[in-house]
C-alpha cells in the first residue's frame, strides 16, 4: 500500500527557525584536511557547519529525551539488529537460525546487499518500533519457517506485509528528516524538515592550535621531549542558522498507519521537539578539546503559509569586527531582513516568536520585527497553541 498523495485538506504551511549563536574556538565539522568546514560568501571566507553535522546533533538531542523504543537508526546493519533481536524469539535455537530468519525477513524490501557480509549496500534509516513490529511477524512460528528451505521460507515470509511495516508508523525522526533509498522508491519517506548549512555572519580566518602532550613515565625518569606533537585547525564565530519544517509533510508522515486523529497531536509535538533539538544541540567535534557548547543568543520561529524563508541574505555583506558584539549586529540585520521581506513580498507571517539575550537598541529591533521578546518555554508553548489554534485537525 502507498501512502496516498498530499491533498487540499492539509493546509501548507512551514515553521521556519532562525538562530543566532556564537560559538569559541571550535572544530566542530571537519573537512578533509581535518580543518573546520568553511564557505565563500559574499565575498569573503566563512565558518560553515555543514546542515548533515547538525541534523545529527539535532537527531542525538532527540534520542536523550525520548524513550529508547522511540528511537531511530540509520545504519548499514539493520541485518545485526534483527538478528540479535530474533535471537531472543521462542524456537530460535542459535545465532545462525536468527540470521537465516533475517535474512528472509528483508527479503521482501528488495535492499541491496554490501560488500561486507550481512550489511545493507547504503544506510538505512528505521525506528526501533519498526523493528520489533517485524519481529513481531514470525512470533511462534519460528520452528516452521527454519524447517523450510530459504526459498520457501522467503516465499512465506513475502505474504506477511514486510514492506507495510516500513511505510507506516514512522518515528518521528523518520518522518522530520526523510528516507531516501535510492533504488527502492516505495521505501522513500519525503522529508518534512530542511536544514541550512549554518554560516558565520562575518569573514573568519582558520587558525591552529599546536600542542605537546607529555609522556607521564618519561617524565617521571626525567627525561626531556614530548610524548607527542600535533596540531588542530580551530575557528570562532557567530553563526547563523536555519531550518524549516513543513507541516504538511510531517502530518502526513507520521498519519502513515496511525489512526487519523492521533496524527495532528503528533504533528505539533514533532515540531515542538525539533525546534528544541534544533536550538539546544550543537554538533561534538573536537568536543573534549574545546568544550564548545553554548547556547543562542537568538531564537525566532516564523510560520509561513506561502513559502519558507531563509533569510541568510541578512549576510551577504559580513558585519564588521568593529568592536561592537557581533552578535548583537547579526540580530538587528537579521530583524531587519524580516521586516524587509514582509514589506516588499506582501506576504505577512500568521505566527512569530522570539527568544534573545540583546538589550537597548538591539533588544527594540528585534522586537519591533518579531514580537516582545519571551522565555524559551514560552516561545515553545506559543507556538503549540497557535498551531492548535490555527491549523487544527478540524481543518487539517
Amino acid at each position: 500500500m502507498s501512502l496516498p498523495p498530499l491533498t487540499p485538506q492539509i493546509p501548507r504551511a512551514y515553521v521556519d527557525v532562525h538562530v543566532i549563536q556564537t560559538v569559541p574556538p571550535a572544530n566542530m565539522n571537519r573537512d578533509d584536511q581535518g580543518n573546520p568546514k568553511d564557505a565563500m560568501y559574499g565575498g569573503v571566507r566563512r565558518s560553515r557547519v555543514s546542515s548533515q553535522a547538525w541534523k545529527r546533533a539535532t537527531r542525538m538531542h532527540f534520542a536523550q529525551n525520548r524513550p529508547e523504543e522511540d528511537h531511530a537508526t540509520r545504519t548499514r546493519g539493520v541485518a545485526a539488529a534483527l538478528t540479535e533481536k530474533l535471537s531472543t524469539l521462542p524456537g530460535v535455537p542459535d545465532e545462525e537460525s536468527a540470521a537465516r530468519l533475517a535474512t528472509s525477513l528483508l527479503a521482501p524490501l528488495g535492499i541491496k546487499a554490501g560488500k561486507k557480509a550481512g550489511d545493507t549496500a547504503y544506510l538505512f534509516f528505521y525506528g526501533q518500533r519498526q523493528l520489533d513490529r517485524l519481529a513481531t511477524l514470525i512470533t511462534g512460528r519460528a520452528p516452521e519457517l527454519l524447517a523450510l528451505s530459504d526459498k520457501k521460507r522467503e516465499a512465506a515470509i513475502a505474504e506477511l506485509g514486510v514492506q507495510e511495516i516500513f511505510r507506516t508508523e514512522h518515528p518521528l525522526e523518520v518522518a522530520l528528516f526523510g528516507r531516501m533509498v535510492a533504488d527502492l522508491a516505495s521505501l522513500r519517506v519525503d522529508a518534512a524538515t530542511q536544514v541550512a548549512h549554518a554560516l558565520s555572519t562575518h569573514a573568519v580566518d582558520l587558525e591552529f592550535d599546536y600542542f605537546t602532550a607529555v609522556d607521564d613515565e618519561t617524565r617521571r625518569r626525567n627525561e626531556t621531549g614530548a610524548g607527542m606533537i600535533g596540531h588542530i585547525g580551530f575557528n570562532s564565530a557567530t553563526l547563523y542558522r536555519y531550518a524549516t519544517v513543513g507541516l504538511h509533510q510531517l502530518k502526513h508522515n507520521l498519519a502513515a498507519g496511525r489512526e487519523p486523529n492521533a496524527a495532528w497531536p503528533a504533528t505539533v509535538v514533532g515540531v515542538r521537539e525539533f525546534v528544541t533539538s534544533f536550538a539546544r544541540s550543537v554538533p561534538s567535534g573536537y568536543g573534549n578539546s574545546f568544550a564548545h557548547r553554548t547556547l543562542p543568543s537568538l531564537v525566532a520561529v516564523v510560520v509561513r503559509t506561502d513559502q519558507p524563508v531563509n533569510l541568510v541574505s541578512a549576510f551577504e555583506a559580513p558585519v564588521r569586527l568593529d568592536g561592537e558584539s557581533i552578535a548583537a549586529i547579526s540580530a538587528m540585520k537579521l530583524a531587519n531582513e524580516h521586516a524587509k521581506v514582509t514589506e516588499r513580498w506582501g506576504e505577512p507571517a500568521s505566527y512569530e516568536a522570539v527568544v534573545h539575550a540583546f538589550d537597548k537598541e538591539p533588544a527594540t529591533t528585534v522586537e519591533e520585527a518579531l514580537g516582545a521578546g519571551q522565555s524559551f518555554p514560552e516561545l515553545l508553548s506559543g507556538l503549540e497553541a497557535h498551531l492548535d489554534r490555527t491549523f487544527s485537525e478540524g481543518s487539517a
